[in-house]
């Protein structure tokens, strides 16, 4: 297990040396998160948090949605740094933090959605994820819905030169217990920047009232 400060170091060489900012499991739009929140009906007032937001493009995507609430929170400045560059005049409409998940302070039962890509599964030791969804459950409200996205069992067993932990299904639910419903699941393929397939399980489930 390698602590805050390490991994902190790791994500900044990674986001450093990787061309255009872009490292293996970066895609532009995160279409099936973003189609599961349009189902779900989540007003655009709603409290939304990114957790390991990396790179991507979810923030703008909500903010071209009309959601007027999003935090966007990543261990590594300049993967904060590229998103905030990218959104110019708008990043002002975000809340941004440059924390470790574990231990960041997050308001209790505020966020309707929780929203993971590819962060929790590089938790390969017991107490990270035990912590990990210590906090979770303190900052998402009774009712509100999480987005977790990880390594299916047909992925690498790496990425990015860390190990991760590959789920199934059956697996996270589990892991999250009874306070939570999975909703629905799928697997995508995605393809790397330099034409690699991994496979992901994306999992939608409700933390009941």
């Amino acid at each position: 297990m390698q602590n805050a400060t390490a991994l902190k170091k790791h994500w900044e060489q990674v986001y450093s040396r990787t061309q255009s900012g872009k490292p293996g499991w970066y895609t532009p739009h995160l279409q099936a998160s973003l189609c599961w929140i349009n189902q779900l009906d989540i007003p655009l007032y709603a409290p939304i948090i990114d957790v390991g937001c990396g790179n991507s493009t979810f923030a703008e995507d909500l903010l071209q949605e009309g959601y007027r609430s999003i935090t966007v929170l990543d261990l590594c400045s300049n993967a904060l740094s590229a998103v905030k560059e990218r959104l110019g005049r708008k990043r002002d409409q975000v809340t941004w933090m440059e924390e470790d998940i574990t231990s960041v302070e997050l308001p209790a039962h505020y966020y309707e959605l929780w929203h993971d890509r590819a962060v929790f599964h590089y938790f390969t030791d017991e107490q990270q994820q035990k912590r990990y969804r210590e906090q979770m459950l303190n900052a998402l409200k009774p009712g509100g819905h999480l987005i977790l996205g990880t390594f299916a069992p047909e992925a690498p067993p790496k990425c990015s030169g860390l190990p991760v932990r590959r789920y199934t299904a059956d697996e996270l639910e589990s892991f999250l217990g009874n306070e939570f419903v999975l909703q629905q699941h799928r697997k995508r393929q995605h393809v790397t920047p330099a034409g690699r397939g991994q496979m992901y399980l994306f999992c939608h489930f409700q933390r009941r009232i």
